[in-house]
């Protein structure tokens, strides 16, 4: 149910971003909001208590947010409290986000290292993530795990390239006590 609820509104909202020509201003707007909403997890579970009445509810949203953000995201945030899927809010933004990607056709990698890369070899990954993928733009974040001895593992989705040197002697090693 609630990737249901998160998909349904996610996809709403976008379909209305590309009707109304807004897909880059309430871009911006769902990434600021979704970082709000993730430091401050106490207003969701405000907006989620069963002892506040959905009319406080809806005041607290507008105080919050009335004239800084569009009003149709507004009205989106409003809806979804009313339906009682506020705790679902922060999964539909990203949903929205993930849409927005695709449709800009950018792509997003997570790449493990076994040491801090450079500016130089992250410029060369991304280059080449690149030109091995359909993306025209790669949004790339960088983790250093000190396990993997050497080499790299690359996710883009449900893909990963694993050339690191631990996943190689797992390998050789299972092959050895196989043989």
């Amino acid at each position: 149910m609630a990737k249901q609820v998160e998909t349904t509104y996610g996809n709403a909202l976008f379909e209305l971003a590309i009707e109304e020509g807004k897909i880059d201003d309430w871009y911006v707007e769902v990434l600021e909001l979704t970082s709000i909403l993730k430091k401050n997890k106490d207003l969701i579970e405000l907006l989620n208590h069963p002892q506040v009445d959905k009319l406080e509810k809806e005041k607290i949203i507008k105080n919050i947010f009335e004239g800084k953000i569009s009003n149709e995201i507004l009205g989106l945030i409003v809806m979804i409290m009313d339906k009682g899927h506020i705790s679902k809010i922060v999964g539909v933004f990203r949903y929205f986000i993930k849409l927005v990607k695709e449709h800009k056709n950018i792509g997003v990698a997570k790449v493990t290292s076994a040491t801090v890369l450079t500016e130089a070899q992250k410029s060369k990954i991304e280059n080449r993530l690149i030109e091995t993928t359909s993306y025209s733009r790669m949004e790339v974040t960088y983790k250093v795990d000190e396990s993997l001895i050497g080499g790299l593992v690359i996710r883009i989705g449900d893909r990963v390239v694993d050339s690191s040197i631990k996943t190689k002697l797992e390998t050789l090693s299972k092959t050895l006590a196989n043989a």
